[in-house]
C-alpha cells in the first residue's frame, strides 16, 4: 500500500491536472510537481483522468482520445519514478487502465457501482474510493467491503465533500474519523471547493478556501493531500475554476509540513 511507508511528519501528495490535455503540458505539470516534493521528501501520485466522462455539457472538453493520455500517464510514471492514477467510468475500463497506472481512482459519481469495484478490485492495482457526494463516510465501508471481498486489500478512500443544497459542497471533519477507520484517507481540497451544477452547465469553485481546507486536513490527521493544478489554471480545459496555482504548491506544501511536524507530537 502506497501510504504504508509514509512517516508520521508527513503526507501523500497526489496531484496533476484535472484531465490529460497534452504529453507537452502534462509533463511539465508533473516535472515542477516532483520537484517540489523531491525537495520537501514528500511521497507523490501523478494524477490525471485520460477521459472525462461526467461533463455536464456535450460541448465540453473530455479528452485526447484514451490509449494516447494514458500512454502519456505511464510514461511520466517510468520517466520520474512515481506512482500514477487515473479514474474509471466502466467496469470494462479497468483492466485497460490497469496497463499504464499503478493506481485506480473510482470517481465519486461511481463509488456505489459494484461492477466497477469488483472489476477494478481484480486489476489487483491500489484502488482509490472518492466518497460520493451523496454517501455518509459510513456508507463507505460496504465500497471497501467489495474490493476487500474481491481479493483486493490495497483500498484508498478519498474525502472530496458532500452535496450541501443544490450547488455547493461542504466537508465534514466528523468523517474523515469515520473514514481513516476504514483504510487510508486522502483529502481532495479541489474538488471539495467546487461549485457543481451551474446554470452554465460548467462547474465552478471556490480556490481562495483550499488552503484552508489543506490545514485543516492536516491538523485532523489526514494521510494525503489531493489536489489538481495546472501550469496556467485559467487555460486549463477542465474544472479551472476549482483548481490550485502550481506556483502556490511549494510554499502551501511547507505550511502543511509545518503543521504535521507540530500535531505529529500528539
Amino acid at each position: 500500500m502506497i501510504t504504508n511507508n509514509i512517516k508520521k511528519d508527513k503526507f501523500l501528495v497526489v496531484s496533476g491536472p484535472c484531465v490529460i490535455e497534452g504529453e507537452d503540458i502534462a509533463f511539465k505539470i508533473a516535472e515542477k510537481l516532483v520537484s517540489i516534493c523531491s525537495k520537501l521528501s514528500l511521497p507523490i501520485v501523478f494524477k490525471g483522468s485520460y477521459r472525462k466522462a461526467n461533463r455536464t455539457r456535450l460541448d465540453s472538453f473530455t479528452g485526447i482520445g484514451d490509449t494516447k493520455a494514458l500512454k502519456i500517464l505511464g510514461a511520466i510514471g517510468s520517466k520520474f519514478e512515481i506512482p500514477v492514477t487515473t479514474d474509471i467510468h466502466s467496469s470494462v475500463e479497468a483492466k485497460m487502465a490497469a496497463e499504464y497506472v499503478d493506481i485506480i481512482q473510482i470517481p465519486a459519481f461511481l463509488a456505489r457501482q459494484t461492477d466497477i469495484l469488483v472489476s477494478a478490485a481484480k486489476t489487483g492495482k491500489v484502488i482509490n474510493i472518492k466518497k460520493g457526494q451523496f454517501m455518509s463516510s459510513e456508507s463507505m465501508k460496504h465500497a471497501v467491503d467489495k474490493v476487500v471481498e474481491s481479493g483486493n486489500q490495497k483500498v484508498m478512500l478519498t474525502e472530496r465533500g458532500t452535496q450541501f443544497g443544490y450547488n455547493d459542497l461542504i466537508v465534514d471533519f466528523r468523517g474523515i474519523s469515520e473514514l481513516k477507520k476504514l483504510a487510508p484517507t486522502i483529502l481532495d481540497v479541489t474538488h471539495s471547493v467546487q461549485k457543481p451544477n451551474q446554470t452554465s452547465g460548467i462547474t465552478g469553485g471556490n480556490p481562495e478556501y483550499i488552503e484552508s481546507l489543506a490545514r485543516a486536513g492536516i491538523v485532523n490527521g489526514i494521510d494525503g493531500i489531493f489536489f489538481e493544478t495546472h501550469t496556467d489554471r485559467s487555460k486549463a480545459k477542465s474544472d479551472s475554476a476549482n483548481m490550485f496555482d502550481i506556483d502556490k504548491v511549494e510554499d502551501l506544501l511547507v505550511n502543511l509540513l509545518s503543521i504535521r511536524e507540530a500535531t505529529s507530537k500528539f
